[in-house]
């Protein structure tokens, strides 16, 4: 059997992760990703999908951050009829981030028009609100390491990758080839997120390797929180953490009660400034077992 991978993101850039597997009788698409920062990368959004839409027989997710799942509501609104398939916790997160990603693209272009900056007369979101909820309804939950069909002649396992809840490597196993999806990859041992999952076996092996070429760093974040937190009340001061709403804000909250309940830290008041977190944070509740947060925990920062 002849079988075919496409590059459509994340090649040359590290955003709009999209590849494309080929069978002799389907195509899969994995991940579905918007294209993000500098406007040279932007416009690649808008240029025609290299294949039909409506001849993509799947999607599969490995997470929900919007670099690998922000383009479905533009693939199905353009033709794609099949599912996505996605873990559940990835699904609910989606139900967050797709939504309010079409909100933020309709206030752009109403922005642009506003200002006159755009060189269209009337300038258009790549994909609504209602486009994106429309699309929710295209989801279709898989549980962790368990076998599922995706098409006639594939099936997929979804293991868990540690990265934010409900990330995941996909195994596809296409006849007798068995090729491997990394998604984006956790760190071992982290405070709030479960390991990543090793792959047993694998022919051939999709990777990321946006931080190939790095060391993590090996100072405790408690103790730099500590100093940094401590010496700016001690002044009288505020501090102000901008941090991604899921996954990084939850971590953040957990390190600094973990400050506070020790001691180490005053009973300052903490406040979480995104309504996106918060309901991020109650999803962790959900989920419990999939991450390392007692329930307390997740309580406490929701």
């Amino acid at each position: 059997m002849s079988y075919k991978l496409s590059f459509l993101g994340a090649a040359g850039t590290v955003t709009g992760s999209k590849y494309l597997l080929q069978t002799p009788d389907h195509r899969i698409l994995i991940d579905c990703g918007l294209f993000q920062g500098f406007k040279q990368l932007r416009e690649r959004n808008w240029k025609p999908f290299p294949v039909d839409p409506a001849s993509i027989d799947a999607v599969l997710l490995t997470h929900a951050h919007l670099d690998h799942s922000g383009y479905v509501p533009a693939l199905i609104r353009d033709g794609f009829k099949g599912r996505v398939l996605s873990t559940h916790a990835t699904l609910k997160l989606c139900e967050l981030l797709l939504p309010d990603s079409g909100y933020l693209m309709e206030a752009d272009a109403r922005y642009a028009k506003r200002k006159g900056y755009s060189k269209h007369k009337s300038p258009r979101p790549l994909y609504t609100q209602a486009d994106a909820k429309a699309a929710l309804k295209s989801f279709r939950p898989v549980p962790f390491q368990q076998l599922v069909e995706v098409t006639r002649d594939c099936k997929a396992i979804f293991r868990p990758m540690g990265h934010i809840l409900g990330a995941s490597s996909i195994e596809l196993q296409c006849g007798d080839m068995k090729i491997v999806f990394s998604g984006d990859i956790g760190r071992y041992g982290s405070a709030t997120m479960v390991d990543p999952v090793p792959v047993p076996e694998a022919d051939y092996i999709v990777t990321e390797s946006t931080y190939g070429n790095r060391h993590h760093g090996e100072a405790d974040p408690e103790s730099v929180l500590e100093d940094v937190v401590g010496r700016t009340v001690q002044r009288g001061g505020s501090v102000i953490i901008p941090s991604f709403a899921i996954g990084r804000a939850q971590t953040l909250l957990y390190h600094l009660g973990q400050l506070r309940q020790q001691g180490r830290l005053p009973q300052i008041p903490i406040y979480l400034d995104s309504p996106m977190a918060v309901d991020a944070s109650s999803i962790f509740c959900d989920h419990l077992g999939e991450h390392r947060l007692t329930e307390k925990q997740c309580r406490d920062a929701c």
